[in-house]
């Protein structure tokens, strides 16, 4: 675990609420999933719920069969691995049938609520204001929420909400830790850092 990871764990340790941005390969979002698995096995949270903005780099939802949670599913699997990884797959198993651990599809979440839980929302450049103000608004008492994402994948038209969290974050000074990962932080592969340096310089050409 490098500096800004073990940055990242302390925060998810003592605060209700962590954003955390930067590119793929760094450990956010395993992190987040190992530690919500830590915290459901101690018995200090009693949910874990798993979310993302259903916003394809391709083809949508709609072309997968099955039901809206079935469609969902795949989108999901990084943070099901890690969770699984973590509890051992009998006890995975027996806290999915259980409703203990939960995979929400974005369309659902309206009108939900939690408490005692771990909440992680993935991939939240993809949200719009509306979408992530209406997370934000989900979380009860004595819950863990992690907002993750990376500006610079975002595949939505319009403005990412996410940006907009990150503005009313800083300019009203809220007590929310922002964790930023850099290109130098991805520890995925050396591949995986040549090819996000790669784009991001590309980028930057204009």
């Amino acid at each position: 675990m490098n500096q800004r990871q073990a940055e990242y764990l302390a925060h998810l340790r003592t605060s209700p609420q962590v954003f955390v941005l930067g590119p793929a390969g760094t450990g956010k979002t395993w992190i987040a999933a190992s530690h919500a698995a830590d915290l459901y096995r101690a018995g200090s949270v009693t949910k874990i719920i798993l979310t993302r903005p259903n916003v394809p780099c391709g083809r949508s939802l709609g072309f997968f069969p099955g039901t809206l949670e079935s469609k969902f599913a795949p989108w999901t699997v990084p943070l099901t691995d890690a969770i699984r990884d973590r509890l051992g797959k009998a006890v995975y198993d027996v806290a999915v049938r259980n409703g203990d651990i939960e995979v929400i599809p974005f369309e659902v979440m309206r009108g939900r609520s939690w408490k005692d839980a771990f909440i992680l929302l993935d991939e939240a450049q993809n949200t719009s204001a509306i979408e992530i103000k209406m997370f934000l608004t989900r979380v009860g008492e004595g819950c863990t929420t992690v907002i993750n994402g990376d500006i610079a994948q975002c595949d939505l038209a319009q403005g990412s909400g996410l940006l907009v969290a990150l503005e009313l974050l800083r300019s009203r000074n809220l007590p929310v830790p922002v964790i930023e990962f850099s290109v130098d932080d991805i520890v995925r592969s050396g591949l995986c850092a040549m090819w996000v340096k790669a784009f991001e310089e590309r980028a930057s050409w204009g």
